[in-house]
């Protein structure tokens, strides 16, 4: 029975409940970090660590911190996890900090990941609290990976910085705002087009 919960959660959080194709939270750095598949990769990731390990501690925490100040006490605790994560990122790989810019700070501020602590976290044992930290962070690397593959292609022709289609003329509409938000829409329309079908 556990497993199937477990499962039921992962599947919440990658298909059911995408953060960014179903809910629609953190889309201020899905739109923004998005020009191309390396920075969403480490968007992706660098979130992904900070939502388990956040809820990880929040869950742990859940019967100690007072209502009244619980949403304060989420944000200290995702706080010092980003900083950690800002800091390794500084160290071990600057050039991609750099061009995240101040995306990975706002992290602390991400609906994703208060709502992950709040809805989530904050009613659970730490267990389930990983799976879901893990199944939604997974899902929003997916959507913005998706989302930057093509926006890099179409708005430059190539991939990991490298050309995959010569001759082509790029659309720098794509590698701007409203080229993401186009993408996107494109995204959502496909995706609720396929289970439309499967319902049917």
């Amino acid at each position: 029975m556990k497993q199937n919960t477990y499962f039921k959660t992962f599947l919440n959080g990658l298909l059911y409940e995408n953060p960014s194709f179903v809910l629609f939270l953190g889309m201020c750095p899905t739109l923004a970090v998005t020009t191309g598949v390396v920075n969403a990769i480490g968007m992706g990731l660098s979130t992904t660590a900070v939502l388990i390990c956040s809820n990880i501690v929040i869950s742990l925490l859940r019967k100690f911190i007072p209502d009244k100040i619980r949403i304060a006490a989420y944000i200290v605790i995702i706080a010092g996890f980003v900083t950690v994560v800002q800091m390794l990122m500084n160290a071990y790989v600057p050039a991609l900090s750099s061009s995240l810019g101040i995306y990975i700070p706002l992290i602390v501020v991400n609906c994703l990941i208060l709502a992950r602590a709040e809805s989530f976290a904050s009613k659970n044992t730490p267990l389930p609290s990983i799976v879901d930290g893990f199944a939604n962070g997974l899902g929003y690397m997916v959507a913005i990976v998706i989302l930057a593959f093509f926006r890099e292609l179409i708005g430059s022709g190539k991939l990991l910085g490298y050309t995959v289609l010569p001759g082509f003329n790029p659309m720098k509409l794509f590698a701007m705002p409203p080229g993401a938000f186009i993408i996107l829409g494109l995204m959502i329309f496909a995706l609720n087009a396929i289970k439309q079908r499967k319902e049917a």
